[in-house]
């Protein structure tokens, strides 16, 4: 039995101390910060109190796919202690970094497994949840992939941004767009499902975005995810630099989903680059039956 190794990149919101914590292997992201030239690793020689800190000033701060040597330090270093890897990355379609780890893998014999399993930050951390027990009951690198890449679909995001300036900044909303929505007070709701950041609904209140989170989450959770259960999916209330905010989020998620234990967490930073501090958002991910899989 091939023992295998689950490595994944910082999206998924997992610090290097859960990571050890956890027995896995983590590429950390880089980012650009205005004009300074160097690079910013997140959880290295960036936190989350100084990436916000920056990013509620003037500069723009952008996000890199990892740079190839980097992934492969990390493939060689976990390959002297195991037989196989498998790597999950972010979403190939908010990021180039899962299409240039395939080609990098080509090179290893089908040793590395690279998923493409179009999720990231509070979803794609199920993922790597998944990958860990299902490696640690013997499944090959191989198989994880197959089934991770199978239910890439069954999980779901909603965003209720705080404010247009970022996407106006990041050219996502042109000036004018983001300065009618600001005069009328408009809450963005956008969706991340599969490969895509994409506008879902506006709102006119904080009350109102959260409503709209919500009944979208029943309905995908019902009509997508075989109906609401503490069995069937994983529940998140997430927020990007608001937790006196997010606090009153739980409660009120908890009260809509009774019965359902709610994970509180944090978006990703690569998220937070476009959609800027202040925002809340729900997520879910169906739970996989590992006595099923492993069967």
């Amino acid at each position: 039995m091939a023992r295998t190794a689950v490595i994944t990149d910082s999206n998924a919101m997992i610090t290097g101390e859960e990571a050890r914590e956890l027995g896995i292997y983590l590429v950390p992201m880089p980012f650009m910060i205005g004009t300074d030239t160097a690079t910013y690793y997140e959880g290295i020689n960036l936190s989350r109190e100084e990436f916000f800190a920056k990013l509620e000033g003037e500069d723009q701060i952008v996000t890199s796919q990892p740079v190839p040597t980097d992934v492969l330090r990390v493939w060689d270093e976990a390959l002297k202690t195991y037989d196989e890897v498998v790597y999950i990355p972010m979403s190939s379609g908010l990021s180039g970094s899962c299409q240039s780890a395939m080609m990098l893998s080509d090179d290893y014999d089908g040793k590395v497994q690279v998923v493409d399993n179009q999720r990231i930050s509070v979803t794609m951390k199920a993922s790597v949840l998944d990958a860990i027990e299902l490696a640690k009951r013997g499944m090959s690198a191989a198989r994880i992939r197959e089934i991770l890449e199978k239910v890439k679909f069954d999980s779901s995001i909603y965003i209720m941004l705080d404010t247009l300036k970022y996407l106006k900044r990041g050219g996502r909303i042109t000036p004018a767009a983001a300065a009618i929505g600001s005069l009328l007070r408009i809450k963005p709701v956008l969706q991340i499902k599969g490969e895509r950041l994409d506008a879902f609904s506006k709102a006119r209140t904080v009350a109102q975005g959260k409503n709209t989170m919500i009944t979208a989450m029943k309905n995908d959770i019902e009509k997508l995810y075989g109906g609401l259960s503490a069995d069937s999916v994983w529940l998140y209330a997430v927020h990007a630099n608001v937790p006196e905010e997010q606090a009153v989020w739980v409660k009120e998620v908890e009260a809509a989903f009774p019965g359902i234990p709610v994970i509180p967490d944090q978006l990703s930073l690569s998220v937070c680059c476009h959609i800027g501090p202040g925002a809340l958002a729900i997520a879910c991910s169906k739970k996989l039956d590992y006595d099923e899989l492993c069967r």
